[in-house]
């Protein structure tokens, strides 16, 4: 019989009763989490996010089998029960940056942190790099170093800039992935470095492999998933790499181009495995234009534009049950008045509108930024989240296909992070304001209570852990 325990009296089991099992790391020991007793939950922090640095990830840092949260700033890491209590604060050099083009990975809101448990203890550790290039492992309940390493960065870059925990080897989360930008001009991810997290750990630093030639989304970190489902993670940018560092699939882009937005989903069910959604800004005769394309780990599936608008950033999700597959929504590049447009899983036009039509009265006709595919309702159809463009401002819940605006928020939002974090199944909202992190759940009734959690998903595990402002 499973044991559900108040979450104010399990944080402090591992501190009484020391090896006690009922509290875990494992998510899924507590089917049923409790629900916020207020919306929004706020919890008061002692670290205010700095213009665009730094970000939020959550994890079970306590092994309550509740999700806790992580908030870097530039100078510290603040880490936070589920409840709101502070479990530690680091003052620490974490690497953070803004633009990534000027000042390398990982980018605007970028967290620079990963949380996971990365050495089969039960328990959660901590990783991040610091500005002198060197890997920390805290542990995740107290904030206390296990151990640190600093491996050789690459000739031609500034330092190591982004950390990613990966599964190359097909022995879990027991990898990692190092990337930097090159250190003169526009800055791009092109170095990359795989380890074994245990060598690091004893200071070995001959690396699983390396490449000086990644071809990376020109904003935002390498992501990592299991494109074909064989059990070994592949690394994600304009550029697909296989678990052994071997270019397994890409796309060349024409002209002065790049990628600004890259991420994986299942949108086309019935081939196995997920597909990557790439978005491309070309510079064309002083005009930007861009393309969308849908590939996989051995396939470019299609290529697909609406009038040449750039479609700058997107969300995938299923928001339109008539039509197969997931759909790719498209916010365009307009800096006043955008015109989103959705493609179907097939690269076809499901649906185009102009945003100062169905935005809300006071809404900025600079639009809206930091776009979630968000699971709100419990039903099959999902919907998108978003926050006021270039302000910190409101945030809602909307509907990609018609963009009719179903929930606001009135907000002053800094950040914006989507994830199951309370209740039942559902993603909240997570709104870091200021000093503040505020917490809204949908207390409507769920559609569908019995679901299993997202979170058994191992790529909505890699998916919440790397982002940034770019790529959510």
């Amino acid at each position: 019989m499973k044991l559900f325990l108040n979450k104010w009296l399990c944080p402090l089991l591992p501190i009484l009763f020391l090896g006690f099992s009922a509290c875990t790391n494992q998510l899924t020991e507590i089917e049923h989490w409790p629900q916020y007793p207020s919306n929004p939950f706020v919890i008061r922090l002692a670290v205010p996010p700095t213009n665009t640095a730094g970000g939020i990830v959550t994890a079970d840092l306590n092994n309550d089998g509740l999700l806790d949260f992580l908030v870097t700033v530039p100078g510290h890491i603040a880490a936070y029960a589920n409840n709101g209590r502070t479990l530690w604060i680091k003052k620490t050099d974490v690497r953070v940056s803004g633009f990534s083009e000027k000042e390398g990975l990982p980018g605007q809101h970028g967290p620079g942190v990963q949380a996971m448990d990365v050495d089969g203890d039960g328990r959660t550790e901590v990783l991040y790099l610091t500005q002198d290039s060197t890997l920390h492992v805290l542990k995740g309940f107290t904030g206390r170093r296990k151990w640190k390493a600093k491996p050789p960065v690459p000739v031609g870059a500034e330092r190591w800039e982004h950390v990613v925990v990966a599964n190359f080897r097909g022995e879990g989360d027991s990898d990692l992935l190092l990337q930097a930008t090159n250190k003169d001009g526009y800055r791009m991810g092109r170095y990359l470095a795989a380890y074994r997290l245990d060598d690091l750990r004893r200071k070995k630093f001959d690396p699983l492999w390396t490449r000086d030639d990644f071809v990376s989304s020109a904003h935002n970190g390498a992501r990592v998933a299991d494109l074909n489902g064989d059990g070994k993670d592949e690394v994600l940018g304009q550029t697909l790499l296989g678990p052994y560092g071997q270019v397994v699939n890409g796309v060349s882009f024409q002209g002065k181009s790049h990628a600004d937005y890259v991420a994986a989903a299942d949108v086309l069910p019935d081939i196995p495995g997920l597909e990557v959604v790439l978005l491309e800004e070309e510079l064309r005769e002083g005009r930007r234009i861009g393309s969308v394309y849908l590939v996989n780990s051995s396939n470019l599936f299609w290529r697909s534009h609406h009038e040449r608008q750039e479609p700058q950033n997107a969300a995938v999700g299923e928001f339109y049950l008539e039509s197969p597959g997931l759909e790719v929504w498209c916010r365009s590049r307009n800096n006043k008045d955008q015109t989103p447009f959705m493609l179907s899983a097939e690269g076809t036009l499901l649906s185009e509108y102009e945003m100062k039509r169905v935005a809300p009265e006071g809404w900025t006709r600079k639009g809206v930024e930091v776009i979630w595919t968000i699971d709100w309702t419990g039903g099959p159809k999902q919907l998108a989240a978003a926050k006021e463009r270039h302000t910190s401002g409101d945030v809602a819940v909307f509907d990609p296909v018609t963009g009719e605006f179903l929930h606001r928020f009135e907000e002053k939002a800094d950040r914006l992070y989507v994830a199951d974090v309370s209740g039942d199944w559902r993603e909240e909202l997570i709104v870091l304001s200021g000093r503040e992190l505020r917490i809204y759940h949908n207390d409507e009734p769920n559609a569908n209570p019995e679901r299993e959690r997202l979170w058994e998903n191992a790529h909505y595990r890699r998916s919440k852990m790397t982002w940034n402002y770019y790529s959510p």
